[in-house]
C-alpha cells in the first residue's frame, strides 16, 4: 500500500509533490546538501510557484486556505528524499505561516504572510538554550524594550536553518521579576541583525538545514518585530502552547513518517535486486519478514498521523492524538529505519546509499519537537492519569 485512500486533491497534490522531487531533487542533489552542509535556496522558490507555501495561509493573506493535512503531505513526500528541503518547508509554511496567523496582529499578517506564500519569509525557531530544553517557561533570554525598541540578550541552542532564514522566531523572558508564564514574548530577529553570533553545531545528522548555537549581545530589533504588536508582550507562553503546537508534533510525525518510507523502498527495491547463493535476498524468510513488518508499521503511523491532521483540519480538540502521533511515528520510524538498514546489510551502512543518511535523520525525530519522554507525560497528563 502506497498511501491512503484520499480526497481527490490531495491524491493530486501527492502526485504533484512526487514530480517535483524527482524532476528538481534527484538524489545525487540529497546526498550534496547533506554533505555540504547547505541547500540551494532557489528548489524553494520552486516549490512556492506550485502554491505550496500558501497551504496555510487563508486567502485574503494570498495563501489557498489553511489544510494541515495537506501540509502533511507536502513534508511527508519531501523528506522522502530530503530531509534538508522537507525542514526548510517547515521553516516557511509551519514555523512562518502558520504562527503569523494564530499570533501576529492585523496589520503583521497583512504585511508579512503574502511573503510567507511567495516563499520569500522563513523562519528559524529560538526556543531552547543550553540549559532549557523541554520547560521552555524557564528560558533565560531577555527581551528590554525602549520606546520603539527592543534590545536582546541571550543566548540559544539547536536554531536549525539561520545561515539562510530570514528570522528567527526567539522566545524571550520579557519581565523577569514577572510571574511565570506571564513574562514571555516573541520577538522576531533577523539572523543577520548587528550584535548576533552564529556557531555551527556539528550534529550526526538533519544536515542541509544547519543547525547553530545563536548568541544575542544588544541586539537591537524595532518594537515592530513583537509578534502580536503591543498586545503580544508578555503574551508569549498562550502563543506557543497554542494550536501550533499540536500542529509543529504531526509536523515531525510526517517528517520521521517519510524517511521511514524512503527506507521502506529502497530496502524493498534492494531485496529483489541482490542476489545471493542464486536467487535474490527477499526470497529467504527473514528477509521477507523483516520487509512485511516495516510495511504493516509503516501503515500504522501512516493511520495515526493523517487521523490527527484530519482532527486539526476540522478544529477539533487534538493534543491527545498529536502527542500519540508523535511519539508513535517517530519510535516507530527509528524501529524500521534500522530494520531496514539491516536488509540491505553492509550496503545500509555507507554513504553511497540512502539507507545511511535515512538512519542518521531518523534518530533525531523521536527527540525533536518534543521528546517521546514529554510526549508520554502529555498522553497522561491530558487523559488525567492520577499523579498521586
Amino acid at each position: 500500500m502506497d498511501h491512503l485512500p484520499e480526497a481527490e486533491h490531495h491524491e493530486l497534490l501527492r502526485s504533484t509533490v512526487r514530480r517535483f522531487v524527482e524532476a528538481e531533487m534527484p538524489r545525487e542533489l540529497a546526498r550534496q546538501w547533506d554533505r555540504n552542509n547547505q541547500i540551494d535556496r532557489s528548489v524553494l522558490t520552486k516549490l512556492a510557484d506550485l502554491g505550496l507555501f500558501g497551504i496555510t495561509i487563508p486567502e485574503r493573506y494570498g495563501g489557498s486556505g489553511r489544510d494541515i493535512t495537506a501540509t502533511m503531505i507536502v513534508i511527508e513526500e519531501l523528506c522522502r528524499r530530503s530531509t534538508a528541503i522537507g525542514s526548510a518547508y517547515i521553516y516557511g509554511a509551519c514555523y512562518a505561516g502558520m504562527n503569523l496567523v494564530e499570533s501576529a496582529d492585523e496589520s503583521q499578517r497583512q504585511e508579512w504572510l503574502p511573503l510567507v506564500a511567495r516563499g520569500e519569509m522563513l523562519f528559524s525557531y529560538g526556543l531552547t538554550e543550553p540549559d532549557v530544553g523541554s520547560d521552555l517557561a524557564g528560558v533565560t533570554t531577555t527581551a528590554v524594550r525602549d520606546g520603539e525598541v527592543v534590545r536582546i540578550n541571550g543566548a540559544k541552542r539547536f536554531c536549525s536553518g539561520t545561515t539562510f532564514t530570514d528570522y528567527i522566531y526567539t522566545l524571550v523572558n520579557s519581565d523577569p521579576d514577572g510571574e511565570r508564564y506571564r513574562n514571555l514574548s516573541f520577538v522576531l530577529i533577523p539572523p543577520r541583525s548587528p550584535g548576533v553570533t552564529i556557531e555551527p553545531q556539528h550534529a550526526m545528522g538533519l544536515k542541509g538545514s544547519m543547525t547553530t548555537d545563536v548568541t544575542f549581545t544588544d541586539v537591537e530589533v524595532p518594537a515592530t518585530n513583537i509578534v502580536g504588536g503591543d498586545q503580544g508582550w508578555n503574551q508569549g507562553w498562550a502563543k506557543l502552547a497554542g494550536p501550533g503546537l499540536d500542529v509543529e508534533k504531526i509536523e515531525v510525525a510526517a517528517m520521521a513518517l517519510g524517511i521511514a518510507t524512503g527506507a521502506v523502498e529502497d530496502a524493498w527495491a534492494y531485496a529483489q535486486e541482490r542476489v545471493q547463493f542464486g536467487r535474490p535476498v527477499s526470497s529467504h524468510q527473514s528477509i521477507r519478514h523483516m520487509l512485511s513488518e516495516g510495511r504493516t508499521r509503516l501503515l500504522a503511523a501512516r493511520l495515526m498521523t493523517y487521523h490527527a491532521a484530519r482532527l486539526l483540519d476540522e478544529d477539533k480538540p487534538a493534543g491527545v492524538e498529536t502527542s500519540m502521533a508523535k511519539l508513535f511515528v517517530c519510535d516507530t520510524a527509528t524501529e524500521i529505519v534500522l530494520s531496514m538498514q539491516r536488509v540491505m546489510g553492509a550496503y545500509g551502512y555507507v554513504e553511497d546509499f540512502d539507507m545511511e543518511r535515512y538512519v542518521r535523520d531518523v534518530l533525531a525525530m523521536p527527540i525533536i519537537g518534543g521528546s517521546s519522554a514529554i510526549q508520554r507525560n502529555n498522553i497522561a497528563n491530558r487523559l488525567g492519569l492520577t499523579k498521586e
